[in-house]
């Protein structure tokens, strides 16, 4: 029996027009996620909308609008396989989905592409900042660097060389550890070093952009810290009663096992545990579950509820304080602003009833106290009430239980991690 490869989540980030999709593309047909025949059909399309390098960017962009546009709209999770890992790609185009998916869709990243195009004039923009803060707030500590478009800049070191010192010293600035991250100059549309080494950049001998991900480190997966399970949807199946479906986050859970759901606190003994259509004696952390709970009804539990064992229930939250990011809102943040969070797999109206500090990002030291209000771009940390009971963790304990998103206004208006919880009584 093949042993499975180790899961990873990339995210792939970067100013709008650098080229992502080209280089995910590219990924997916050289890694063989996609084959000869569909890419051919993208071949024509792209000729057909004139896009540039558009074959590539089209096993990404799917609907007809965004072909037209040339551009990426949705997200979209493909898998494809290296040597080492099996990726999810999740694939971010502007602020607003990006945020929303990577923070509330199932997925986590666990690790960031950052594209920076050598097309003259184009380099390290705004966006391209927006984006690093943004991967930095949300706890992505793994990073490459992929310089696209080199045949743009003519395949020359000394382009390679200025924007690998103005990208690095970007994610210097916000607090990342440069010895690690790998930069590597790439041109998606002819495949230059994203799977096959280059010829044209004789000059560069590091990793191309496939070996670079294998160089990444599958982050640590807690089994033994305590158990967590966001829970997604929950079914009633004849003949075999309450089923939950979820992510295990954290922990081990057990066939016989009695858990509890908050914030609810209906508690449950577990008899039988499904994946993949097969019956499992036990779940590990990154296993998507089903598990047929005895003693509670399809009503007792809702999707954002939190199963846990009682010995170490997950928290409910009376209140939280949070590291935020405000991506865009049309005015300002005051206190008593009450949009709806995103949390797991949570969705809860919350109050923002204090700004504690503004945040210097580059620093994560306060520069302003007590602000009035919060702006497009600032970062701050603040305390926010829950409107209902919810489950809340630190991120610092439980990382993907202390991830959120702010929307208001059908957009994404910040996002941001929990520093500290006060539990409800």
């Amino acid at each position: 029996m093949k042993m499975a490869k180790p899961h990873m989540n990339l995210v792939v980030v970067g100013h709008v027009d650098h080229g992502k999709s080209t280089i995910v593309g590219r990924l997916l047909y050289e890694s063989g996620a996609v084959r000869d025949e569909e890419l051919r059909k993208y071949q024509e399309l792209a000729k057909e909308f004139k896009i540039e390098g558009g074959e590539f960017a089209y096993i990404v962009d799917r609907e007809k609008e965004e072909r037209m546009r040339g551009m990426t709209i949705d997200i979209m999770h493909r898998p494809f396989e290296t040597q080492k890992y099996f990726f999810t790609v999740i694939d971010a185009p502007g602020h607003r989905d990006f945020v929303k998916n990577m923070i509330t869709g199932a997925s986590q990243a666990d690790a960031a592409i950052l594209v920076v195009s050598a097309r003259p004039g184009e380099g390290v923009q705004e966006q391209t900042k927006e984006h690093v803060f943004l991967i930095k707030v949300l706890g992505i500590n793994q990073v490459i660097v992929a310089i696209s478009k080199m045949d743009l800049g003519g395949y020359k070191k000394e382009v390679y060389e200025k924007l690998k010192e103005d990208a690095l010293k970007l994610l210097k600035s916000v607090g990342y550890d440069i010895s690690k991250i790998q930069v590597v100059p790439t041109a998606a549309q002819f495949g230059e070093n994203i799977v096959k080494r280059s010829d044209k950049m004789s000059w560069y001998n590091g990793p191309t952009l496939v070996e670079a991900l294998d160089m990444l480190q599958v982050p640590p997966r807690p089994v033994d810290k305590p158990l967590r399970i966001p829970i997604q949807d929950v079914y009633s199946i004849t003949g075999v009663g309450t089923v939950p479906v979820g992510r295990v986050e954290s922990g081990v859970l057990k066939v016989n096992d009695v858990v509890v759901f908050e914030p609810s606190g209906v508690k449950g003994e577990v008899k039988s545990i499904e994946m993949h259509h097969q019956n499992v004696p036990q779940a590990m952390p990154g296993d998507n579950i089903g598990f047929n709970v005895r003693g509670i009804s399809k009503t007792d539990v809702r999707r954002g509820d939190v199963a846990g064992h009682p010995n170490n229930p997950p928290s409910v939250a009376k209140e939280f304080t949070a590291q935020i990011v405000v991506l865009q809102h049309p005015t300002v943040l005051a206190p008593g602003y009450t949009p709806v969070f995103h949390i797991h797999t949570a969705t809860v109206a919350g109050r923002i009833e204090e700004i504690i500090a503004k945040i210097d990002p580059r620093t994560g030291q306060p520069s302003q106290e007590k602000p009035e209000f919060l702006k497009t771009g600032d970062v701050a940390k603040v305390r926010v009430v829950p409107l209902r009971p919810v489950v809340v963790e630190k991120q610092s304990d439980f990382p993907t239980l202390g991830k959120f998103a702010i929307r208001d206004m059908g957009m994404t208006v910040a996002a941001g991690i929990v520093l500290d919880v006060v539990k409800a009584k």
